[in-house]
């Protein structure tokens, strides 16, 4: 690693898996996983698609992989030369991330010497519907070379298979794989074009799946083959026109792979003018964290008005594809502070979900919204009642994620409050905003208990970030996020009925909010908070939290029975134990820093910390912003690392039982930026601008980077002794 280029110089099968990720290029139109050409879906190749869904039989609903155009293999003598199947003598694989060029070079040894194949592809941030791919052979031999290439429709699925009908053919020289999904026969089109550079004679071949052009030529010793191929791939639930997916890949040929690579590269320039953060004094913190930004404009939905980041990206079908509460608390800000119309596409697909919400809420005797755990289109939850699998018995074990936490809706609210902050955009409120935080609140309200002859409401039977621990009472996380919800409903309706009457009074016939704003007064003045308690000045994460077994970690660890055994739920080794999996009520403490003083976040940073088990990748951003704004960096640097280099670290959760759940980490990448520009900057709103109030570790001696702020853009410095804060 060093700069702007990741690379690897061996090959090693088991690291398959994990490369994949390391290396996914994409647009936020598809996710490409870092696999080599001649992969296949034992090798997990994916083309992600971002917002296509589709459901199998009974199994889980998840996202689409689309066929892949990138399969080209070569042979000699009637022998493949592909990994896995036979062992380079030399192989590199590497990453450009500045300029989102994936290559690899590749050496096989045959019988009369060396063949050496080359790649380079790219996914057109220019044009989203565009992969390029430039491969070549070499050999340092006289001798006949097969090389394939074109469109394998046999994808790597989870829970598939998701095609029950497939077409592949060839249409003006263009190759075409035409699929249909089972559930909502989406049409999802593959189309392939080559500038051959080899003398050869070219046939189209259709087998296995696969539809692909065999070149066979005559090799003279050291001398360079080379293909350039153009992929096009489009969906749609209405039908793809293969006339115009073939009429648009024609015109991109037209241009030739420089020139589209060319394109390609000026669409990053324009990304990193404004991403890019530089840290000076620390080469290997801004690597990782420039990586990390990489990861988050590769998903970037750009092209659409309305659509969210899942939580694993666009790296496959992990986690169903599905959208969580990872976006607005961990991947929102980044793009709040560098492409605001990103982030506002992110809010509208919120509100687009609305209706999903309610379905929800209405499913479990609530009112209002309540929003997906797992979201899919439309906000359908993709959750299930049983998403873990025991691993002494093999049966699926009744979990809470889907239906207890209820802490999802309030995300939603605290990223819709700060967009209308920091951009001044109040079209978006007229635009379903009102309604979705209407909902929200209504939803809040109907979730409240009251103990008998107390004045306090309280919130019960929850599940709090920390999820080992199952259906409390008063968590405190989730609590003063609904406080949260309370105070901005009444707020922006209180301003509403003096600024805009007409509104005012549409509303007021919907929800009668002449009525409901004195009971969502008096409701957040009256909801429990938990308050730091006894000479510590402790926050107890919820209810009876304390009266919970004190046991290390490590400790813990021993009374594994299995090393993939659960370890939350009802008969988890963390449940009856003060050990959690993520950051709970720091995770509280970071989002309200203005409630506490630095003495009680520091004191609970150093409760908490010791207890947590980071069995999230969400967990440590949140302990590192939480040590920058108690002043101690140093700490922080460490968890701000871990989170930085998620995606580098090979290693990790990647298996459960036959589950894949590997995958990118795009809420650690928004945790490491949020870190770097809030934790260490220091960058905060202060009076209508913004401030900063640098917190550098030891190691680093400056940062520099760029925001957004009310459509003005700043460049922002930070040093030990000096800061600034210029409009450009």
């Amino acid at each position: 690693m060093s700069g702007w280029l990741i690379a690897e110089d061996r090959f090693e099968e088991q690291d398959i898996a994990h490369l994949g990720n390391e290396y996914l290029s994409g647009n936020g139109f598809m996710g490409v996983r870092g696999t080599l050409d001649e992969y296949k879906k034992e090798q997990m190749v994916s083309i992600n698609l971002a917002g296509v869904y589709d459901k199998h039989e009974d199994k889980w609903r998840e996202s689409v992989n689309a066929p892949n155009p990138l399969y080209t293999f070569v042979m000699h003598q009637n022998e493949v030369y592909s990994v896995p199947d036979k062992e380079p003598v030399i192989h590199s694989q590497s990453l450009d991330f500045r300029n989102a060029i994936h290559k690899r070079v590749t050496t096989f040894r045959a019988k009369p010497g060396n063949i050496t194949i080359e790649s380079e592809r790219f996914v057109s941030m220019d044009n989203r519907h565009v992969i390029g791919l430039a491969f070549s052979v070499r050999t340092d031999f006289d001798g006949e070379i097969t090389l394939y290439t074109g469109i394998d429709s046999d994808v790597w699925d989870i829970n598939g298979p998701h095609f029950i009908n497939k077409q592949l053919y060839e249409k003006d020289g263009i190759l075409l794989a035409s699929c249909i999904t089972g559930e909502k026969k989406i049409n999802v089109v593959t189309a392939e074009g080559v500038l051959s550079k080899i003398p050869s004679d070219m046939e189209v071949v259709c087998r296995d799946d696969k539809i692909l052009r065999k070149f066979s030529f005559d090799a003279r010793a050291n001398q360079t083959y080379i293909i350039e191929k153009v992929a096009f791939i489009d969906w749609s639930e209405r039908g793809v026109s293969q006339t115009e997916c073939v009429n648009k890949l024609q015109k991109a040929l037209q241009l030739g792979y420089d020139e589209l690579k060319a394109r390609h590269i000026e669409a990053w320039d324009r990304i990193w003018d404004i991403s890019e953060v530089r840290i000076d004094g620390d080469d290997e913190a801004n690597m990782a964290l420039n990586y990390s930004i990489y990861h988050l404009n590769c998903i970037a939905p750009r092209f659409s008005e309305s659509m969210s980041i899942p939580a694993r990206g666009l790296s496959g079908q992990v986690y169903k594809g599905a959208i969580f509460w990872d976006t607005e608390m961990f991947m929102f800000d980044y793009f709040l502070y560098t492409q605001p119309k990103i982030a506002r596409t992110l809010i509208k697909y919120r509100i687009e979900t609305l209706d999903g919400a309610r379905k929800k809420a209405a499913s479990y005797g609530f009112k209002g919204a309540f929003f997906a755990w797992e979201s899919q289109e439309g906000g359908i939850d993709a959750c299930s009642d049983f998403n873990v699998t025991d691993v002494f018995t093999g049966r699926p074990m009744r979990t809470y994620f889907k239906d207890k936490q209820v802490h999802v809706t309030s995300a939603i609210v605290y990223a819709l409050k700060k967009y209308i902050k920091n951009t001044k955009d109040n079209q978006i409120l007229y635009e379903g905003g009102y309604e979705l935080l209407l909902e929200s609140a209504l939803f809040y309200k109907s979730i409240l208990v009251r103990r008998d002859e107390s004045e306090l409401y309280e919130i019960h039977d929850v599940v709090g970030p920390d999820e080992y621990h199952e259906r409390v009472n008063n968590n405190a996380y989730t609590n003063r996020m609904a406080r949260f919800v309370f105070d901005t409903a009444v707020e922006i309706f209180v301003k509403l009925r003096n600024t805009d009457p007409a509104e005012f009074g549409r509303l007021n016939q919907r929800y009668d909010l002449v009525n409901l704003i004195p009971k969502l007064e008096k409701i957040k003045g009256s909801l429990y908070l938990q308050k730091p308690s006894g000479e510590e000045q402790i926050i107890e994460q919820f209810d009876g939290y304390f009266k919970l077994e004190e046991v290390d970690i490590e400790t813990l660890r021993t009374r594994l029975l299995h090393e993939k055994e659960y370890w939350g739920g009802a008969l988890g080794v963390a449940t009856h134990t003060r050990i959690i999996k993520q950051a709970d009520v720091v995770t509280m403490l970071c989002m309200f820093p203005d409630d506490y003083s630095a003495e009680i976040m520091k004191k609970n940073w150093d409760f908490y910390e010791p207890r947590t088990e980071h069995g999230s990748s969400l967990s440590a951003c949140m302990y590192s912003l939480l040590a920058c704004r108690t002043g101690n960096p140093d700490a922080a640097y460490p968890f701000f690392l871990t989170s930085a280099k998620a995606d580098l670290k090979k290693g990790g959760k990647q298996w459960a039982g036959n589950i894949y759940i590997g995958g990118t980490h795009p809420a650690s990448a928004g945790g490491a930026w949020m870190v770097a520009v809030f934790g260490f900057a220091g960058l905060k709103v202060k009076n209508n601008g913004l401030a900063v109030e640098g917190s550098l570790p030891e190691n680093i001696k400056g940062i520099e980077f760029k925001v957004i702020f009310r459509n003005q853009l700043y460049l922002v410095r930070v040093g030990h002794d000096k800061s600034e804060i210029k409009k450009i």
